[in-house]
């Protein structure tokens, strides 16, 4: 639905695709397989098929579907060339309940969650409806004689989990030959499953909308639809799409190591075939990665791609009142900076040395890794209750003296680490009045949902006030807070600061640190002096916690390698092609890797050494992510 173009690239192994193909890693990260498994406690007496296999699997759900009453898990059902596996299908007689399972939060008390006010559909459940529409329309060819009834089945946000450690008895288990599978304990006892965590809500009205062809958003003929992208696809023929700003999250893309080893992109094939570019084309700049520019597809529609060809009045340029660039005074930095082909950084040296004058030593750099589980890790927690189980901590004195201070990571698994989190974190700040940094709204964001925990907690820990006075003092209310404050010591957002007072071209357009970072090290000739000597964790050096006698600058044919792509991978059992979309992929690289390790390290089955692997290799990704902020902040020193 969102590019049918896709299915030409679908499951082609000499096409480069950067999305996380491993469905139980991505369900890691997203406790879905968890919820799942529970969903299938919630029917007892089901019968499971594990086939994958795609004939024996229907063959064993037709034999399955002949009895009179009988619920079947992962069901195959097939019609012509179309085929569904349904997550839970329950059959009474001639009816049929298909049941499809989320991982996804459902609020009972909203009147009309799946529509906008107009009565359209809401864009936010747009792709979970139209999957159960499609199981539904297939499974009433297959078995015309039935009455289907749809349901989505997803987290209860108002449920509180029942009782300790159910996260945990759903876990993954890895045989001889390195095949995953879903463990559930043998432990799971009867309180484990009530109240029901998951809740089933009717989507018939939604999906009779969708199939009548009266979405506004969808096709007017569903099954026409349907029919038209199963036969390309059984066709192997590119449905060929116009060119638009969803392209810019096309998984089928090639990174410079895709393209070394000869990996095909479906990127360039779809722009290449509808604007006859050549291999050099792609190396200049274009609309796509133009930041936060909202006319994307208006430009694009004109045939003005290439940021060579965007006027000034295209940006509509406009200062703010505030220091620092504007939005379109960015934009137009960056079309600027592209069309006079001028690799060279640009920086504000009066305004950001203004911003410096303000800064009190010595100077704290601060990141967090955090994550949001559908089942809790606790009893009384609400899913998807945010949990902060990771920090690293860099200072720099006066004296320009650089120390990697300290760090947390929460190794029990089930444990409940935020009021540990932030008593550590307490210890490490509060000797002094110095600076604090964050890189982006992350930290502000969970320290202020840990004071809202701290303030509705039903059994407080002695120290709640105290704890919840320093959370205060170091951050700014966000707009769920109950009270409002802006602390004394309010964390200075470094993310901003690169916003208003920093571009540097090889970033192309992106803010993320992983890509500010190898930009500022190669527009540094300080930091490359500096740190292409073994001096950090060294004796005289800086004082590190996790590495020794390291350097930091190593390049490749020239280029200086991203200092991230120098650090062992986290996981030790090494998927590679899994670590490498990891790696490769924005959205993960920037705390999506940590989440679904810290996840793994919960509920894998796994030995205490690779357990204790995966926490090292956390510990060194978080501890240059505040080394990166150090690094940053010496950077600008340099350049301005």
């Amino acid at each position: 639905m969102g590019c049918p173009s896709k299915l030409y690239y679908t499951r082609k192994p000499e096409y480069a695709n950067q999305k996380l193909d491993d469905p139980l890693l991505l369900a890691l990260a997203e406790g879905g397989f968890q919820v799942g498994e529970l969903a299938k406690r919630y029917h007892p007496g089901g019968h499971d098929i594990t086939s994958l296999d795609y004939e024996d699997a229907e063959l064993e759900t037709n034999r399955l579907l002949k009895q009179h009453d009988v619920i079947v898990f992962e069901p195959a059902i097939r019609f012509k060339n179309l085929f569904i596996r349904v997550d839970v299908l329950i059959k009474r007689g001639t009816d049929l309940e298909l049941i499809e399972v989320k991982a996804k939060s459902y609020d009972r008390f909203d009147e009309e969650p799946f529509f906008n006010k107009n009565g359209s559909l809401a864009s936010s459940w747009r792709s979970y409806l139209y999957d159960v529409s499609f199981q539904d329309y297939v499974l009433k060819l297959a078995l015309p004689n039935y009455t289907v009834r749809p349901y989505l089945m997803m987290i209860d946000k108002y449920v509180k989990c029942p009782t300790d450690g159910l996260h945990q008895k759903f876990y993954i288990t890895r045989d001889s030959q390195n095949h995953k599978g879903v463990k559930v304990s043998s432990d799971l006892i009867t309180e484990d499953l009530e109240p029901k965590m998951l809740i089933k809500v009717s989507v018939d009205e939604c999906v009779k909308l969708i199939q009548s062809g009266k979405d506004s958003n969808g096709p007017a003929d569903f099954g026409e639809e349907v029919k038209r992208l199963a036969n390309s696809y059984q066709k192997d023929q590119k449905i060929r799409m116009p060119l638009g700003s969803r392209c810019r999250n096309c998984e089928f893309t090639t990174s410079p190591e895709d393209l070394n080893a000869g990996a095909k992109s479906g990127y360039r094939e779809c722009w290449s075939e509808t604007l006859s570019w050549k291999a050099s084309d792609f190396d200049a700049p274009n609309i796509l990665s133009l930041w936060r520019y909202r006319k994307k597809d208006a430009r694009i529609a004109e045939g003005r791609i290439k940021l060579q060809e965007i006027k000034k009045a295209d940006i509509g340029v406009k200062p703010k009142k505030t220091p620092g660039l504007s939005t379109s005074e960015r934009q137009w930095l960056q079309v600027k900076k592209a069309k006079d082909r001028d690799p060279s950084p640009w920086i504000d040296s009066k305004g950001l040395q203004s911003e410096m004058d303000t800064w009190n030593f010595p100077l704290h750099f601060i990141d967090f890794e955090t994550t949001m589980v559908a089942i809790p890790f606790n009893k009384g927690r609400y899913p998807y209750e945010g949990i902060a189980f990771q920090f690293s901590h860099h200072t720099i004195q006066e004296s320009g003296i650089i120390a990697h201070e300290g760090e947390y990571l929460c190794t029990l698994r089930g444990a409940f680490p935020n009021y540990d989190f932030v008593r550590a974190l307490k210890t490490q700040l509060e000797k002094d009045d110095g600076t604090v940094f964050r890189y982006s709204a992350h930290e502000n964001t969970f320290l202020c949902l840990i004071h809202a925990q701290l303030r509705t907690e039903s059994s407080p820990p002695q120290d709640r006030d105290e704890l919840m006075a320093f959370i205060r003092s170091i951050t700014r209310s966000g707009r769920k807070n109950k009270d409002t404050w802006v602390g004394k010591r309010c964390m200075v957002d470094m993310l901003e600061l690169v916003k208003r007072y920093y571009y540097l071209p090889e970033t192309n357009g992106s803010n993320s640190l992983k890509y500010v970072l190898p930009a500022t090290l190669n527009a540094s000739p300080a930091l490359q002096k500096k740190y292409s000597h073994p001096v950090y964790g060294a004796e005289g050096g800086i004082r590190s916690c996790n590495f020794s006698d390291w350097g930091w600058i190593q390049k490749k044919n020239g280029q200086i390698i991203d200092p991230y792509k120098l650090l062992p991978p986290v996981f030790s059992d090494a998927e590679g092609k899994t670590q490498e979309l990891i790696n490769e992929n924005p959205e993960l690289r920037d705390g999506g890797a940590a989440m679904i390790a810290y996840a793994r390290a919960q509920y894998e089955e796994m030995s205490n050494f690779e357990r204790e692997q995966i926490f090292q290799a956390l510990r060194k990704y978080c501890e240059l992510d505040t080394l990166a902020m150090v690094m940053l902040y010496e950077g600008w020193l340099d350049l301005i």
